[in-house]
This record gives C-alpha cells, sequence and structure tokens, in this order.
C-alpha cells in the first residue's frame, strides 16, 4: 500500500476498500458528532456502504474527477479529505475533509490540507483550490483561515443538512499564492 508520511505521527494514503471497516466504525463511533455538518451519515449504514462508496471514489480518481485520501494519526484511521472534485475545465480543485472527534485539535487537519494543496497543484494543472465550510462550522473554517485562504464570499443555502439549510463560506487560495 503506498502512504505519503507526513510526519513521524500522520501519513495519508489513496482510500482503498481494505480500510473500510475501520473507517465505517470511525464514521459509526462519530455518526451525532458529524451530523451536524455531513449530510451523508444516513446512507451509511453498513460496512458494505463505506466498502461501496470507496470503490467509487477509486472509479472517479482513474477518470481523474476526485482524489480521496484517508488520514492516519499514530497508525489509526482518524479521518479523510481530499478533492471531492477536479473542474479541470477551470482547473479549480474543490478540497473537501472530516475527522473524528477524538483527532480534533492535534494539528492533523491542517498539516493534511497543506499537504492535499500542495499535491493538487504539483499533480493536475489547478489555478486554483476552493474549500467551502457552513458559516457556523468554525473547527472547518479554521483551516482554510490557518492557510492563508481569501475568504470569497457567502453562498446563502448552499447545502441541506438534514432538515435544515446552511449557508457556506467559499475561500480559495490561487497557485501563485501557494506555500509549498
Amino acid at each position: 500500500m503506498y502512504y505519503h508520511r507526513i510526519n513521524n505521527e500522520i501519513k495519508v494514503g489513496l482510500s482503498v476498500p481494505q480500510f473500510a471497516e475501520e473507517l465505517f466504525i470511525l464514521t459509526n463511533r462519530n455518526r451525532e458528532y458529524l451530523r451536524t455538518w455531513l449530510p451523508w451519515l444516513d446512507t451509511i449504514q453498513k460496512i458494505s456502504d463505506t466498502r461501496e462508496f470507496l470503490v467509487l471514489q477509486l472509479q472517479r480518481f482513474s477518470k481523474g474527477e476526485a482524489l480521496h485520501q484517508t488520514i492516519f494519526y499514530r497508525e489509526e484511521i482518524a479521518g479523510v479529505l481530499g478533492y471531492n472534485l477536479l473542474d479541470r475545465a477551470n482547473g479549480i480543485g474543490h478540497i473537501g475533509y472530516w475527522l473524528g472527534q477524538e483527532f480534533t485539535g492535534k494539528g492533523i487537519m491542517t498539516l493534511a490540507v497543506k499537504d492535499l494543496i500542495c499535491q493538487g497543484f504539483k499533480n493536475w494543472p489547478l489555478q486554483k483550490v476552493e474549500i467551502r465550510c457552513a458559516v457556523g462550522n468554525k473547527k472547518s473554517r479554521a483551516i482554510p483561515e490557518r492557510l492563508g485562504f481569501q475568504n470569497e464570499g457567502t453562498l446563502r443555502n448552499a447545502e441541506k443538512v438534514y432538515d435544515k439549510y446552511n449557508d457556506h463560506i467559499v475561500y480559495g487560495k490561487l497557485k501563485e499564492e501557494i506555500f509549498c
């Protein structure tokens, strides 16, 4: 299995079906914590749902449409991140991420997102990366803010999460602003 080591405690790897059981357990254990911000939790009810999702992400990766990575902290799956969409026509990579609650506050996601951005600009013809975060999701918003992204505005009612709509702040970083 290919892994990319970020530091002594953090590594990322291409998400593969072999990670399905451990990733499902993490998702299930954090279901209530993640439910506030992630609309897809009800579609993941068993390990096979996670496995099917990972197979789909590998298919999208093989077509150059997306990149889904699993984050490991001290050899344990801590969460995921990736380019949910690689918009090749416009040269924009759209980043998404989440961590299990027990892994937050350790700087894991900031380092992983920074690494992902560098990978994106080196491996794809991107001219920009975007991160969209729910206005109320302060932990998620802290990542692009810490990494020097520009707040490009707010999209109203941008995402339905169960019974409510969340406004999203769009953060952007241009290729000439990178730190790699």
